[in-house]
């Protein structure tokens, strides 16, 4: 996903795209302010997950990403298979993983039974950093739910897991037409 580079200020504070929308146009549908809610709290949490992991791991989220996914799999995966996993290109995997290499985080080896593959897997270095990142971040992210009751969380579950189940069923109704 991609965030908006800056957004417009407001004396000392930043509108956010909910705020942008709702201020002067009060008759939005109930539906279209849902979604600006949703986005802008994935934007701002994000983000700050994004600043925390560079100020404390001088690491990039798509790198933890790629580090994440590659710890599901300790027999390691293909760049293709990681690829399709992050949902991104061939080359931003391969720019990623080039430089956690360079870095000891990642092994990388040939194929023995396709030489045009390469399979990577994290290094015990990989596993390590990887394992402090993690931790640091789980802690990051329930402090900015922090606010939240057990039973408000698992209730914001239920209704995302509804909405989800909503917008799966109107893609799939939008790609049969």
């Amino acid at each position: 996903m991609s965030v908006e580079p800056a957004e417009p200020l407001v004396g000392e504070l930043h509108l956010d795209f909910e705020s942008r929308a709702h201020g002067d146009h009060a008759d939005h549908k109930a539906e279209l302010r849902l979604w600006l809610r949703l986005l802008t709290c994935t934007t701002m949490i994000e983000t700050e997950i994004r600043r925390r992991m560079r100020e404390r791991f001088d690491i990039t989220l798509p790198r933890f990403d790629l580090m994440a996914q590659l710890e599901r799999t300790p027999e390691g995966m293909t760049l293709g298979e990681l690829s399709k996993r992050m949902m991104v290109s061939n080359g931003n995997v391969t720019g990623l993983v080039d430089r956690l290499v360079t870095e000891g985080l990642l092994h990388r080896r040939q194929s023995d039974t396709d030489r045009r593959a390469h399979y990577v897997s994290l290094t015990e270095a990989g596993r390590r950093a990887f394992a402090a990142m993690a931790a640091e971040h789980e802690d990051w992210v329930a402090d900015l739910f922090a606010d939240l009751a057990p039973d408000e969380v698992e209730a914001l579950m239920s209704l995302l897991g509804k909405a989800k189940g909503s917008v799966r069923r109107s893609i799939q109704n939008a790609v049969k037409t």
